[in-house]
């Protein structure tokens, strides 16, 4: 093969073009997403908080990883949630389930902490 053939048998990908319609159908299942996991950050916070309550107290010690479990228990039932509400999921890759990870984490975390502060 010449340098002349290896050019012409790559194909550049065409960009499709999406209709008004889908980009607000794309970004309102994305809001929902985060909203699904901002709620459930918030839910296993205050879940973790009358659970496990203190858990510098020396009772607490033993159940203190139970918050961390209740996190990724959180995280793990965003994939039924989604089927409630009919967004497809099989489509997120592991960039879109970090993030839901993240926002959950960020939110239990925060919510615990306020709990715990009061």
């Amino acid at each position: 093969m010449t340098e002349g053939n290896i050019s012409e048998d790559i194909i550049e990908p065409k960009e499709v073009k999406k209709t008004p319609e889908d980009k607000m159908k794309g970004h309102r299942e994305r809001m929902i997403r985060t909203a699904v996991a901002c709620f459930m950050g918030i839910a296993t916070g205050v879940i973790a908080y009358f659970v496990i309550g203190d858990p510098t107290s020396p009772e607490g010690e033993p159940r203190a990883i139970l918050g961390l479990l209740l996190l990724l228990a959180g995280i793990v039932f965003q994939k039924h949630v989604f089927i409630a509400l009919r967004i497809d999921y099989s489509k997120l890759g592991g960039k879109d389930w970090f993030y839901q990870g993240f926002m959950a984490f960020a939110f239990w975390f925060i919510s615990w902490t306020i709990l715990l502060t009061l």
